[in-house]
């Protein structure tokens, strides 16, 4: 018998993730990087370029997986890192409450969220970020815009899979949305 030393815990190789997205659902984060005034109001809202497998560039929010063995807050704080910059200082508190929940389906309809690879289950944060932002993996950039223009038709039409109807969710819950 042979022993496999497995070098990255919990981190599944692309066909058995293939497969396990095949048969259940993933748990999924989705942040919405916000800047805040001094009493807390919302000012800028950071939409993360990318470039898609296909070619297609849109805006998105920070998102990514949830690691067996992983608690909420700790997958928040690698993913907002990973996208943001490791000096992005974002402030989640202790226990974090999910502005909303969205499921991602690979039907198109079922929900706003669309994901062709899986059926996924995404919580939703709105994280204020307080130091320099500097877009990293794939990401191509970070604009950071008022909340008017977050909301406005022409962002939304850059935003792909329901991220937009996910932005609008988040400017609401805020008080940012009219």
């Amino acid at each position: 018998m042979t022993e496999k030393t497995e070098t990255t815990p919990a981190w599944l190789s692309p066909e058995e993730l293939e497969s396990v997205r095949g048969r259940m659902p993933i748990l999924y984060v989705d942040a919405v990087p916000v800047r805040v005034d001094e009493y807390g109001v919302v000012t800028h809202v950071g939409l993360l370029l990318r470039i898609a497998s296909d070619g297609t560039v849109s805006r998105a929010l920070v998102s990514g997986r949830v690691l067996h063995h992983e608690r909420v807050r700790d997958a928040l704080l690698r993913h907002l890192e990973k996208d943001l910059g490791p000096v992005a200082l974002p402030r989640i508190p202790v226990s974090p409450q999910p502005f909303t929940i969205a499921e991602y389906f690979p039907t198109p309809g079922v929900t706003p969220y669309h994901d062709p690879r899986q059926h996924a289950v995404s919580l939703a944060y709105i994280v204020p970020v307080a130091g320099d932002c500097r877009p990293r993996q794939d990401a191509l950039d970070l604009v950071w815009f008022t909340p008017e223009e977050a909301g406005s038709p022409a962002v939304q039409q850059e935003m792909t899979g329901g991220q937009g109807v996910l932005l609008k969710q988040a400017l609401a819950h805020v008080g940012r949305l009219a």
